[in-house]
């Protein structure tokens, strides 16, 4: 039997210093990035996505940045057949691919596979959003812990989309969707992954969202937002954080400096989603980045924990 191929994913919370990391980490085992970040992949967005300067970039080669405009479309499963496409060419080449960014969802998919389900039934969706008006969304969650209570157990009560959805697909193939879902195959167990999730002190976190925000102003985020405002943008785009605050500003919705405040706040409160999906992850492995003296001593212990695994 062939020797299983490695993958390594850095992943963590926004602003966390998941790029720096990877940066370093890609010089040391001779890897390629590929971005699992939302915001990365459109052209037109620089700087509200910090993107990689570049430099960077002819450093180090990254996948799945700059490729689709703003007014495009963009959904799970086209990012996991550009990220399972990247991932093979990057190994044809005898090198590591490096995924990196801070969607959990993405790593989910590249992870374990895409699932589709069964095609969407609005006349269902409707009587069942129709349910959750008349009795609440507890009635609806109820109902959903009958169906399937493994999918209920991963499913806030109050995430009506989520709940609406799993049922309308349990309803549609008179099956468990948690039963569906484990029928999907992604790169697990295919190949040798490393999962390290970067994390910090909460209050030094948000200290690095506040202080990246205000950099982001002075780069130019205004501007950089101004230029694609007459766009047809796509729902997706129009969003994103430091895209939909900065609309409100030229749209006199809002004064420059709420606007900032609104995506200090808005990024901090996603920061917080994001180490709620992680944290269900339990295939990952945590770093606390701020336990380290320095970024490179970050990379060393990722590098260990690569090539000295104990299974």
């Amino acid at each position: 039997m062939s020797e299983l191929k490695k993958i390594i994913f850095v992943v963590g919370p926004t602003a966390v210093g998941k790029s720096e990391v990877a940066l370093l980490l890609a010089k040391k085992i001779n890897g390629e990035i590929v971005s699992c970040d939302s915001m990365q992949i459109y052209k037109e967005i620089n700087i509200a996505s910090n993107k990689p300067s570049e430099q960077e970039m002819k450093d180090i080669a990254h996948h799945l940045v700059d490729i689709v405009s703003v007014e495009d479309e963009f959904d799970v499963s086209r990012f996991n057949d550009l990220a399972v496409s990247a991932i093979k060419d990057i190994h044809n080449r005898g090198l590591v691919p490096i995924v990196v960014g801070g969607s959990g969802l993405y790593m989910q998919i590249l992870l374990d596979g895409i699932f589709e389900g069964a095609p969407k039934n609005q006349e269902l969706r409707g009587d069942l959003i129709a349910i959750a008006k008349q009795k609440g969304n507890e009635s609806l969650y109820g109902l959903l812990q009958e169906k399937d209570p493994i999918a209920a157990e991963k499913i806030h009560q109050n995430d009506l989309r989520r709940i609406v959805r799993v049922l309308e697909v349990c309803m549609m193939e008179n099956r468990r969707h948690s039963e569906l879902k484990e029928e999907r195959k992604g790169l697990w167990g295919n190949h040798d992954i490393s999962i390290y999730c970067l994390n910090c002190d909460r209050e030094m976190l948000y200290d690095r969202i506040n202080k990246r925000t205000d950099k982001m102003f002075d780069a130019g985020l205004v501007d950089e937002i101004r230029k694609i405002e007459c766009l047809k943008l796509s729902k997706t785009a129009r969003g994103l954080i430091g895209i939909k605050e900065v609309l409100s500003y030229l749209s006199c919705e809002c004064d420059l400096e709420g606007a900032k405040d609104l995506i200090k706040q808005n990024t901090r409160r996603f920061a917080k989603r994001q180490l709620t999906w992680f944290r269900r992850e339990s295939r990952a492995r945590w770093i606390k980045a701020d336990e380290y003296y320095s970024i490179n001593d970050v990379v060393s212990a990722i590098f260990k924990g690569i090539y000295s695994k104990v299974e």
